[in-house]
């Protein structure tokens, strides 16, 4: 079979490619990337992989994309929000090149939020009729080692405006894992949502003293005003859009519930316990001192 992955050079993509070679899949990957001469030098050590352009962007790239393809993995751009602009394009395009199979990463709790990407895209694969299934992550590790941190290497402090609000962390490396047990299975598991999660719930502070004790240097954590958050990010050269992502990600959902809840689906599938963010920062800490 042959599987196309959007957004094949984020840290996702790269995780998803990693875990489907690392398993020793029978299918032929292909990444959807918009320039493939650069990308081949990001994914160079992957020998078998195969490229394909493709744009979320520029819609005369879908065709080409989805020729002959049996399942595409749909990894989302943080920018592109656009449901009907840009997702129903793609669907109307997958339905003429009868590609039937999507895999599409979203994320925890979508179903009790109805005004965000994931949710409304979620809600058209469900129209399109298409064999699907929907990977919904909580919080992802990652953000320590990419968004946050840039205050974590100049400041020497996680800067965002999250509170005492607590979050499910998660390794990306843990999500692709499933979702290549998934790929490789596909028929067993279609037609279904897995929440993939770690085992720790924990706020900032903790994750700061964590940091502190890990790399040997103090690492505080500050939650500011909006106003503050919006002009520091803005100074850092983020764009709006994405600064009123992480708003939403780590913002509003102080005003609801917050509970732990967990999911066994990383055991489940993949036969491995979930990844603790000690492990996790011991795991990256070298990247992470470089950096600083």
């Amino acid at each position: 079979m042959k599987i196309l992955i959007t957004g094949a050079t984020g840290n996702v993509g790269i995780d998803t490619i990693d875990s489907l070679f690392s398993i020793k899949n029978n299918h032929e990957i292909i990444a959807g990337v918009r320039n493939i001469e650069k990308s081949k030098k990001i994914l160079s050590k992957y020998n078998e992989l195969s490229y394909r352009n493709f744009d979320f962007e520029n819609k005369n790239t879908f065709e080409k994309a989805l020729e002959n393809i049996d399942i595409i993995f749909v990894l989302r751009p943080p920018n592109i929000a656009n449901v009907n602009k840009y997702f129903l394009t793609l669907f109307d395009m997958m339905q003429k090149k009868q590609v039937s199979k999507i895999i599409f990463l979203s994320i925890q709790g979508v179903e009790n939020q109805k005004n965000i990407p994931h949710y409304k895209i979620e809600k058209a694969i469900l129209n399109y009729k298409f064999d699907y299934v929907f990977l919904r992550p909580s919080y992802f590790m990652q953000n320590l080692t990419t968004t946050l941190l840039k205050e974590i290497k100049e400041e020497k402090k996680i800067f965002i405006p999250s509170g005492k609000l607590k979050f499910n962390w998660v390794d990306t490396k843990d999500i692709e894992l499933v979702g290549a047990k998934i790929i490789q299975d596909f028929e067993n598991y279609k037609n279904n949502a897995y929440e993939i999660t770690g085992s720790e719930f924990e706020d900032f502070n903790y994750v700061a003293d964590l940091l502190t004790r890990t790399l040997g240097f103090k690492i505080k954590y500050e939650s500011p005003n909006l106003l503050k958050f919006f002009i520091q990010k803005k100074k850092y050269g983020i764009k709006p859009m994405m600064i009123f992502v992480m708003i939403m990600l780590h913002y509003l959902p102080r005003f609801g519930k917050n509970e732990n809840n967990f999911s066994d689906t990383v055991r489940k599938i993949t036969d491995k316990e979930p990844t603790k963010l000690l492990e996790y920062i011991k795991r990256e800490q070298e990247k992470i001192i470089d950096k600083v």
